[in-house]
């Protein structure tokens, strides 16, 4: 059987690649060909090379949402990617481009309608990013991981699937997650995570309540590269990781109760593990306020309640984690409640549906 070749875009954070990630290890390597076409050095760069993918990096801008004169000189490196993303398209003759949004994909995506290549584009936010908002009037169809999204794109091609999780992750042991910590089980556990490069004013309040938390947790710190604190190294119940990549399914399944940013994928992945939720998101003047909105939701349908960084202290985070301890059981049957979809499942059989009707 001759095989079919994807192409995979998507960059600028890990959240616009890891669900990429999570689709290309379904996907069967006997029947695909797999290429990723990402920015000459961002993040998605080094993420799928470890994985042994053949990458392609191609110019990009940054798509702002402020005046800069960086916005005129952008544009040419936005047209320059599409021209590199066509040659690189033109090679490898795709059956389907998959998209994860991030400013590297609307060059992508912009030169396989041009070459009348199927698009297809999730979207993991509550509100489409700026990329998505330009790319979606090029998509074939359009996927989004909250049901209230689909108001934003076109009607006719667009579905709500939820969030592709990753297989792996909801495959942990509790008992293998606390003996890799060397964890018991008379304190709950606290893992808290900052995103994929840490969270400077989150590591800087727990690091100033460590006293106070190690009394009623034990603690798993994933503070991010290079912000490991050597004075705390020693500290009974408190462990601290730059990232963790094996072992965090299992110590996902011993975790109680978790403090995360608001990042889509991260907090869809806490759903389905059940883990009742703290999200610290991104402030405005860090982000679009996307994780703002996912937060909001998630605390209205009651998986999670929200401490905006602004409000970030030891005392409110002592609070809100006392508050979350009241709550639990709450959470628990909210989470319950909520729907799993398969969205990996349905995405693998959609590539797979558009490829066979088009032969």
């Amino acid at each position: 059987m001759e095989k079919r070749n994807i192409v995979f875009t998507g960059g600028g954070s890990a959240g616009h690649v890891t669900p990429n990630i999570a689709i290309i290890r379904e996907l069967n390597k006997e029947e695909w060909n797999i290429f990723y076409i990402g920015s000459k050095s961002g993040i998605e760069k080094n993420l799928i090379e470890n994985i042994n993918i053949r990458y392609y990096g191609i110019s990009s801008g940054k798509l702002r949402r402020y005046i800069s004169f960086e916005n005129i000189t952008d544009i040419f490196r936005v047209f320059k990617g599409c021209v590199e993303a066509r040659t690189v398209l033109r090679k490898l003759k795709p059956n389907i481009v998959f998209s994860k949004g991030g400013f590297v994909s609307v060059p992508v995506i912009i030169a396989a309608k041009v070459l009348k290549i199927p698009i297809y584009i999730h979207e993991s936010d509550l509100t489409p990013g700026l990329a998505n908002k330009i790319s979606k009037r090029f998509a074939t169809k359009i996927f989004t991981s909250f049901e209230e999204t689909v108001k934003y794109f076109p009607e006719n091609k667009t579905m709500f699937i939820g969030s592709p999780i990753r297989r792996e992750i909801l495959l942990g042991s509790a008992e293998k997650g606390r003996k890799y910590l060397d964890f018991h089980t008379k304190l709950p556990i606290l893992t808290i995570m900052g995103g994929s490069l840490g969270a400077k004013k989150i590591n800087e309040t727990v690091h100033a309540a460590i006293e106070q938390l190690t009394k009623k947790y034990q603690i798993v710190h994933i503070c991010g590269k290079n912000n490991i604190d050597p004075h705390l190294t020693d500290i009974k119940g408190y462990k601290q990781f730059e990232y963790i990549h094996n072992e965090l399914a299992d110590i996902l399944a011993a975790t109680d109760i978790v403090i995360t940013r608001g990042g889509s994928n991260s907090i869809f992945e806490f759903l389905a593990l059940k883990i009742p939720m703290i999200i610290i998101p991104l402030s405005l003047q860090q982000s679009r306020g996307d994780q703002i909105l996912n937060a909001k939701l998630f605390e209205e349908k009651g998986y999670s309640i929200t401490l905006e960084e602004k409000e970030l202290t030891s005392h409110n985070l002592l609070a809100y984690l006392e508050l979350v301890k009241d709550k639990r059981r709450e959470m628990k049957i909210s989470m319950n409640s909520y729907s799993k979809k398969d969205a990996l499942s349905f995405l693998i059989n959609e590539i797979g549906r558009e490829h066979n009707g088009r032969k």
